[in-house]
């Protein structure tokens, strides 16, 4: 029993000398982070990958190779973000004017006939009442002939023919910014120049081919006749350097034989396709004023013609020519797509000034390694339908022609 006690007693002893020790207090240690080891993280990708779970943990393995990737990751992806939002918007364009330009196309080719009917009608009613002067035929007639009057003065207001022409070129030159799109996105990363120039591109486009018929129409019938211009006018050249003598051939093919060929090139686009574009443009603007005046003045004539039938043989011959001949005009003016014919000679000619600029600027361009010599060779002779070898002796022929002092008998082109 004593020993028991004892034995409990040195128990009691010992707990108690335990629990007084626990009791002591003991300073607290800062918080400190342990970095984990690289090794170790690359354990715990190893663990996640045999798991199944490869996207468990998210580890960096480089520190400073993905805090330069998240400097320069952002803006990369945003461009792209910018460059697809475009593409989608110029897409949207490209339905867009399509569609509108089929409907604009049926406009052209109901009202004519439309119009047409309504004048032979009149005509023949015209005729009809002056052998039996009728009142009921009389006034059908006169009322025919002054609504064809007001059709053909709306219809020869917008042209309808050369509003579908317009949607037509909107609709190809948005389908070529949309390839020129893809093509910078699948070639390299955009920057946000490229973002700059296709939104320059597209709003140069939207302003120079407008949806809207009230307001921001094309003037059908201008004072002179100015070439179609849908691409945006940079400033670029007022603070361009001046461009430097190329005596060598550079890197990118770029020589002081290609810029004498493309300086004889601008001259024979200016001398000839440019010059004769022009004046085909302009004959065909003044036919279609002619022809746009003179439907709507038959009509009335025949409106007022047909007014006075049956006081005298006169007024019935009077209306029904006259109708017949306002009838021949109008077919001639939208059947013949007049109005077309100068909007193409307007697209074409805009081709020309396009093209003459471009050079111009890639000639005075004064870094020669932004000059790209053998792809832009290639590309002016494409645009102009020419081989290499054909681009290169139109530029002798214009270069020979300056010496001998006779000009060149060529057009630069083989396209239009």
């Amino acid at each position: 029993m004593a020993s028991l006690q004892a034995s409990s007693f040195l128990f009691s002893c010992s707990c108690s000398t335990r629990i007084n020790a626990a009791n002591i207090s003991v300073p607290k240690l800062p918080g400190i982070r342990i970095s984990v080891p690289r090794n170790a993280l690359h354990v715990v990708e190893e663990l996640n990958f045999r798991d199944g779970f490869t996207s468990t943990i998210p580890i960096e393995k480089n520190t400073a190779t993905n805090t330069r990737n998240i400097d320069q990751e952002p803006a990369t992806t945003r461009a792209t973000v910018k460059l697809y939002a475009i593409l989608e918007a110029v897409a949207d364009r490209v339905e867009v004017h399509k569609n509108i330009g089929e409907q604009r196309d049926n406009w052209n080719k109901l009202l004519l006939d439309s119009i047409n009917m309504i004048i032979l009608t009149a005509a023949t009613m015209a005729g009809v009442s002056a052998g039996a002067p009728l009142l009921a035929l009389k006034l059908s007639s006169t009322l025919l002939f002054s609504a064809a009057t007001g059709m053909l003065l709306i219809m020869n207001k917008i042209q309808p023919s050369q509003l579908a022409e317009e949607q037509r070129n909107a609709t190809r030159l948005f389908k070529q910014l949309y390839r020129q799109i893809q093509t910078t996105l699948a070639l390299r990363d955009p920057t946000e120049l490229d973002v700059k120039d296709a939104m320059e591109k597209t709003l140069a486009l939207d302003k120079a081919y407008p949806l809207p018929l009230l307001g921001s129409m094309i003037e059908k019938f201008p004072e002179k006749f100015e070439p179609a211009v849908w691409w945006p006018k940079s400033n670029e050249t007022q603070g361009r350097k001046q461009p430097k003598k190329v005596t060598t051939q550079g890197k990118n093919g770029w020589s002081e034989d290609l810029e004498e060929e493309m300086r004889e090139v601008i001259e024979v686009i200016k001398k000839k396709d440019s010059e004769d574009y022009t004046r085909l443009g302009n004959l065909a603007l003044k036919v279609n004023k002619i022809l746009a005046i003179s439907g709507p003045l038959l009509t009335g004539i025949a409106a007022a013609g047909s007014a006075f039938v049956g006081h005298g043989s006169w007024a019935a011959i009077v209306a029904v020519t006259a109708g017949a001949v306002a009838s021949t005009v109008s077919t001639c003016e939208h059947g013949g797509q007049v109005g077309m014919v100068v909007e193409m000679y307007r697209n074409c000619a805009g081709f020309f000034t396009l093209l003459e600029e471009t050079i111009e600027s890639t000639i005075q361009e004064g870094d020669l390694e932004k000059r790209e010599g053998e792809m832009f060779e290639m590309n002016v002779a494409l645009k102009l339908g020419r081989s290499l070898s054909q681009l290169r002796d139109l530029a002798r022929k214009s270069s020979s022609s300056h010496v001998d002092g006779t000009s060149i008998d060529e057009f630069a082109s083989k396209l239009f």
